[in-house]
């Protein structure tokens, strides 16, 4: 099956990121657009508590259904990926009710997607309510490369998801809301 291999890298600032992935011969693949990620899991959580993700991914009209296995992580995250595109998420999400998930984490990102010829994986600039990163998916030695490209060390990388970073993100604030979402449409509006 296939396998996502990646790492996050906390940014300073998104806008930054973009112009020097520009300057460095990155191209975008993907341009910038809202996400809204419904993970889904049974009441009594098991695919999470196995290191599981089942996610229908909103992106405009398009959604995206994956299933993450369980990561193995070390140096950088890796795990099964099974990823398919829905023409109906509406008629999935009830389909995914009447086998028992319901949705149990919302998060909301916007998302850049670059490449650049020749290179083996992609870039993306991820905006979130907590803050920007970027994500680096590929072969662990281009992930490497890149990383030292732009400038991080290996002891900056994360591997762990959005949602483990958001509910670290709750334990040092406990106000925060229970999803990962922007509460405020003024907050990073499409350019």
């Amino acid at each position: 099956m296939p396998r996502e291999i990646e790492i996050k890298l906390r940014i300073a600032s998104a806008p930054s990121m973009r112009e020097t992935l520009e300057h460095s011969g990155y191209t975008v693949h993907h341009a910038r657009e809202k996400e809204v990620n419904l993970v889904f899991d049974s009441p009594a959580i098991r695919l999470i508590e196995h290191g599981q993700l089942l996610r229908l991914r909103r992106i405009g009209t398009r959604t995206i259904l994956t299933y993450k296995g369980p990561a193995e992580n070390a140096k950088h995250k890796s795990r099964e990926e099974i990823e398919f595109s829905l023409d109906d998420g509406q008629a999935l999400e009830s389909l995914l009710d009447r086998l028992g998930f319901s949705p149990v984490f919302r998060y909301e990102k916007f998302r850049t997607e670059y490449t650049r010829p020749g290179m083996d994986g992609i870039v993306t600039v991820d905006e979130t309510p907590i803050g920007d990163f970027i994500e680096l998916e590929g072969p662990p030695a281009w992930i490497d490369e890149t990383a030292h490209q732009l400038g991080f060390r290996d002891s900056d990388y994360i591997t762990l998801s959005y949602g483990a970073l958001y509910q670290r993100h709750r334990e040092a604030t406990p106000d925060a809301p229970r999803d990962m979402v922007f509460l405020s449409p003024s907050i990073h509006p499409i350019e």
